[in-house]
């Protein structure tokens, strides 16, 4: 079998695969027309950050079988169009935790003692003492958005700098937080008690220009920030009129909206009061072999004896069980997406009650399918169907499953119920046939809806007018709908209407949906594609 690796990878990652009796090809910085050409050799694609693999490439891939990132960032991978060729796409999400921690600490250090300035100053032959005075970091407060693995080790680190460590993060349980020693506050009160600031989430449709103008505007003036996590989390235009009117002291950015960045698309560059790195995170000696092991080990484990390790489309069973449960793992994987988009706290508990066919199944796959599902929105490609259950483990979620013959109107019925500190949702879904899976229960609703790709989800008044009106706001958005679903309540009187669209709604086009007689709620989702 013959696999390319086509962007830079430390060596050990070929030896490996050769050791492991692999053919290795090593080309790098191909265009996408060379790779197209030569694509249809290979069984496997080791890939980083350059290399994209759209469509175009997977459809001439023919004889593909695992794409492996050496690292986390799978932003260049078109996965939807991998699953529907049978073409597993793996991660290494472990391999550069530490690096992208410390380098978020090395640019608050460098940040506060104003070191880029400094050097910058004395290269062109000048000596400012005066000019370049930082502040200390001990005793001041960090605030962390987003306190996961990477956010948990800049806490630890923080910390030893004699820091105050606050956090926000809406999905994380507070007694988990607490362990680490770490203040969970709300966004809006850790904008306002921070001294420092560093990002720790993906980029999401929850996440996305989550620092704005309106948390800038209550920042302290000393305040600064740090962002070594995902372009786009931070609003950029807001962040430049914030530094350039002192409203706060300064930022650091690693990540970028746009990448490669320029002064021509970033004009935060030119700023005293900005630092920056070319999305460094990653880049240490020690990180680029971690991940390269790791992924060379992955891909030469499932080539050569079909194991399948942090894979973020397929579940880690065998072929043979794959084919029984595979439309059932697309469901739970749905109902996992769901439930996190609509819980208003972190979770607690997930009860999963597998029902009919179902409970005579090997439902375990299942379970961590959900468990994959419901932590993708929050985590994206640091979340795979290996380390699902542990994040779930390390987050204090207790997970109960069971089974029961009933069929509830169903052969088949995968029925969830979720529990956070504000209260719990009920969600159930079937599969049709052998592969047509269906959203039939969302609280106290009866519905069938298809829960695939984007959404847009509405409680309304069951009053005449609402489709019509929601129909024609839509259209005036250029959204497409391709299906419409209602499901009612009689006795409160309320619909909830679930419409599949052509892309998610903004932020703005949101609120005018909100602004329409007889809408109570409305809610943009994002769920895995059906392919």
């Amino acid at each position: 079998m013959k696999v390319l690796i086509s962007d830079n990878l430390a060596p050990v990652g070929a030896r490996i695969l050769k050791d492991a009796g692999l053919e290795v090809d090593i080309n790098t910085g191909l265009a996408p027309e060379e790779l197209k050409k030569i694509i249809s050799q290979y069984d496997g694609l080791v890939i980083r950050s350059a290399t994209k693999v759209t469509e175009e490439i997977i459809e001439a891939a023919e004889n593909l079988k695992v794409v492996g990132r050496a690292g986390i960032g799978l932003d260049n991978v078109d996965i939807p169009a991998a699953s529907k060729r049978g073409i597993v796409v793996m991660n290494a999400p472990d391999g550069n935790s530490t690096t992208a921690a410390e380098h978020a600490i090395a640019m608050m250090m460098s940040l506060s003692r104003k070191i880029p300035q400094a050097t910058a100053s004395m290269k062109a032959g000048k000596w400012e003492k005066k000019k370049f005075s930082g502040r200390e970091v001990t005793g001041k407060t960090l605030g962390i958005l987003g306190i996961g693995r990477i956010g948990a080790i800049v806490a630890d680190r923080a910390q030893g700098l004699r820091m105050k460590v606050i956090a926000y993060d809406p999905h994380m349980p507070k007694d988990i937080v607490d362990q680490l020693g770490v203040e969970l506050v709300s966004l809006e009160e850790m904008c306002k008690r921070a001294d420092f600031i560093s990002i720790h989430v993906p980029f999401t449709k929850e996440t996305k220009n989550v620092l704005s103008t309106e948390q800038f505007k209550i920042m302290k003036k000393e305040a600064m920030l740090i962002d070594c996590a995902r372009g786009g989390v931070v609003d950029e235009a807001a962040l430049f009129e914030a530094l350039k009117n002192d409203e706060i002291a300064g930022a650091a950015l690693d990540v970028f909206a746009v990448e490669p960045t320029n002064p021509e698309n970033c004009p935060l560059l030119p700023l005293d009061n900005f630092i920056c790195t070319p999305h460094l995170g990653a880049s240490t000696a020690e990180a680029q072999e971690n991940v390269a092991v790791a992924i060379a080990e992955q891909m030469s484990d499932y080539l050569q004896n079909g194991t399948i390790t942090n894979a973020v489309n397929v579940p880690s069973v065998s072929a043979e069980v794959l084919a029984k449960i595979g439309p059932f793992s697309r469901l739970a994987e749905m109902i996992g997406a769901l439930h996190m988009q609509i819980a208003k706290d972190g979770v607690e508990e997930v009860n999963i009650e597998y029902g009919g066919d179902l409970a005579e199944m090997e439902t375990g796959p299942l379970t961590v399918s959900f468990l994959k599902g419901l932590f993708t929105p929050i985590l994206k490609e640091a979340v795979n169907y290996v380390n699902a259950p542990m994040i779930a483990k390390e987050r204090g979620i207790r997970v109960v499953e069971s089974r029961s013959s009933q069929h509830e109107d169903f052969t088949n019925l995968l029925k969830v119920r979720v529990k956070t500190a504000s209260g719990e949702n009920v969600l159930a879904g079937t599969v049709f046939g052998r592969s047509e899976p269906r959203l039939v229960r969302f609280n106290t609703f009866r519905l069938e809806a298809l829960p695939y790709g984007p959404m847009l989800f509405v409680v309304n008044d069951d009053v005449p007018g609402v489709i019509g009106n929601l129909g024609t706001t839509l259209g005036n958005f250029g959204v497409n709908i391709s299906r419409m679903t209602v499901g009612m309540e009689e006795e409160k009187g309320r619909n909830i209407i679930l419409l599949n669209t052509n892309t998610l709604l903004t932020k703005e086009q949101l609120r005018k949906v909100m602004d329409l007689p007889h809408i109570n709620d409305a809610m943009s989702l994002d769920l895995p594609d059906n392919g």
